[in-house]
């Protein structure tokens, strides 16, 4: 089994959500997304697993599943000044580590948030990062997925006046099938790692970040009720296994 010392799993799970209220607690193929968050986190040992919440019901979800299970899960009550809408990931963490080396006494090295929100994410995926971070000794590891062709670089426009449309970009040079286009990649949103330096400068994502490439139908990351029957419509098709 790898080993990852020094490193905690972080599940984010606020309690807040515009688009979909109580977003963290939807129940996703029997279980609150946190839960499943929280069962992929701890599949990726051996990690200390930490559930950070604003919201009491939550942070209770958590409690439950840990009793259940016998897994041992650190629950962090998240403070409200740094639980709002526009409050970045970077403060969570922070407070992780900090309330983590206050009470525990141990240097955390690392940290890998596994979002709620990306219910495919596996063990494997996480364990997958860690293994990338620790190998190339890098400031950063995100997990991202391949731009698909219909939102490609190449085929963006700005609209300017009269409607007439202008490369936002790039020009497409008459490139315009898929394997005629290089390949772009963007943030899935499933998986970050980040190195203590990077997290104590005050960002996530470090000068040298690394990637690890996730398939499409993996990718979805929750935020309107879209994308929750696009989860269901992949569960129930069998293309998710």
């Amino acid at each position: 089994m790898l080993s990852f010392p020094g490193c905690i799993a972080i599940v984010p799970a606020r309690g807040g959500s515009e688009r979909v209220p109580g977003k963290n607690k939807l129940v996703f193929d029997g279980e609150p997304l946190l839960v499943r968050a929280l069962k992929t986190a701890l599949g990726a040992q051996p990690l200390c697993v930490v559930l950070s919440s604003d919201d009491d019901e939550s942070l209770q979800l958590a409690y439950e599943y840990s009793q259940r299970s016998g897994e041992e899960i650190i629950l962090l009550k998240r403070p409200a000044a740094i639980s709002g809408s526009f409050s970045p990931a970077i403060e969570y963490v922070q407070h992780a580590v900090e309330t983590l080396e206050r009470q525990h006494g141990a240097r955390v090295q690392c940290t890998a948030i596994v979002q709620p929100t990306s219910p495919f994410t596996t063990s494997d995926d996480v364990r997958e990062c860690l293994r990338i971070f620790h190998e190339a000794k890098s400031d950063s590891v995100v997990s991202v997925m391949e731009v698909e062709h219909h939102v490609h670089p190449r085929k963006f426009k700005k609209l300017q006046e009269e409607g007439r449309l202008e490369p936002a970009f790039m020009k497409e040079e008459g490139r315009m099938m898929a394997h005629e286009l290089e390949k772009f990649y963007v943030r899935n949103g499933s998986v970050y790692v980040s190195s203590r330096q990077t997290i104590d400068s005050g960002d996530l994502i470090g000068e040298d970040s690394r990637a690890y490439v996730m398939p499409r139908a993996r990718s979805v990351d929750i935020n309107d009720q879209v994308d929750i029957a696009l989860c269901e419509a992949l569960l129930a098709s069998g293309a998710i296994s």
